[in-house]
């Protein structure tokens, strides 16, 4: 193992790198929406965009929202912006697609207990639903249409919190320019983001109130984020060229030594790498699953064929 010792460098310079991402000095200030012409959105056909919930105390002011779009504070990596709109509701409440599109992501995800999120090409931008229930009914992937049930908001423990550290019961909903893959699965520019270190209006993510207020396909002067690809995958790259070539090397190392333990051993930890890299939404994600099984073929073939020899010698 000591060959290996050098994937520890670039792992260390990533989190470093990760960590020392800088919060905004100053982000653009948000705009005040009207929420009690919501309820009519959801019933006027020729509204494009709906609200996610219909509880008419988010609407006459009642039912705050429990964070604010862009809101600055202190969490566990530190200073960080809101991505999206915090909703206080109580478990169970159902929550539907805000416009017509296509469910690209549907599952569990950390901290968001149970994730959706709809990708709306018609208007160029793509909706997150977070903190769903894991328990009760689920959407599959596939096309929706505005107002369809997408699931229902989970128990404080299964809402990405648990019985020893429980969730209020909320909706995390945020809106974005550009479509679900058009972002890398790690890193600031992550599609999932609840936090971040940069303005959120930086990283294409849209005031969600404001979208469906606007009623606008282009809502207002709104512009794709102009970042390179490298700044936005960077995360995933190095993520997944590490685990690409310590894979490679762990077999051709248990090649050499003719280990066929060695080689499955390396095909179910190349699988639970895979496994986590497309519940992220990483790139390259089928590479690993080649690699894991070929690994596994290569080693359950050589594990066999080294048992038929020992028969046949004895």
């Amino acid at each position: 193992m000591n060959n290996y010792r050098w994937l520890i460098i670039p792992i260390l310079m990533s989190a470093f790198m990760v960590s020392c991402t800088e919060a905004a000095a100053t982000c653009p200030q948000i705009a005040d929406v009207d929420f009690s012409q919501m309820p009519a959105y959801s019933v006027d056909e020729n509204m494009p965009f709906q609200f996610p919930l219909d509880d008419a105390g988010i609407f006459d002011g009642t039912i705050p929202l429990l964070e604010e779009f862009a809101t600055y504070k202190m969490i566990t990596r530190g200073f960080e912006y809101h991505a999206a709109e915090d909703i206080l509701q109580p478990a169970g409440t159902p929550v539907y697609a805000i416009a017509d599109g296509r469910v690209s992501f549907s599952g569990r995800m950390g901290g968001y207990g149970w994730l959706v999120i709809v990708d709306h090409p018609q208007a160029d931008i793509y909706s997150l639903y977070g903190h769903l229930s894991p328990s009760r009914w689920q959407i599959e992937k596939g096309t929706v249409q505005k107002g369809e049930l997408l699931g229902y908001l989970g128990d404080s423990d299964e809402n990405g919190g648990s019985r020893k550290y429980p969730l209020r019961p909320h909706l995390h909903f945020g809106v974005r320019d550009g479509q679900r893959a058009d972002y890398p699965g790690m890193g600031q520019w992550r599609w999932q983001a609840g936090w971040v270190k940069p303005c959120p209006q930086d990283l294409g993510w849209l005031q969600p109130s404001l979208v469906i207020s606007n009623q606008d396909m282009q809502v207002g002067e709104r512009s794709e984020p102009t970042a390179s690809l490298l700044t936005r995958w960077w995360v995933d790259i190095l993520f997944m060229g590490i685990y690409v070539v310590g894979g490679l090397s762990m077999f051709l190392v248990s090649e050499r030594q003719k280990k066929p333990f060695l080689l499955i051993s390396t095909g179910i930890a190349l699988y639970a790498a895979a496994w986590l890299s497309i519940s992220k939404g990483l790139i390259m994600s089928d590479v690993l699953l080649v690699m894991a099984t070929l690994s596994m073929i290569v080693g359950i073939y050589r594990l066999v064929r080294g048992r038929t020899r020992n028969s046949t010698v004895g």
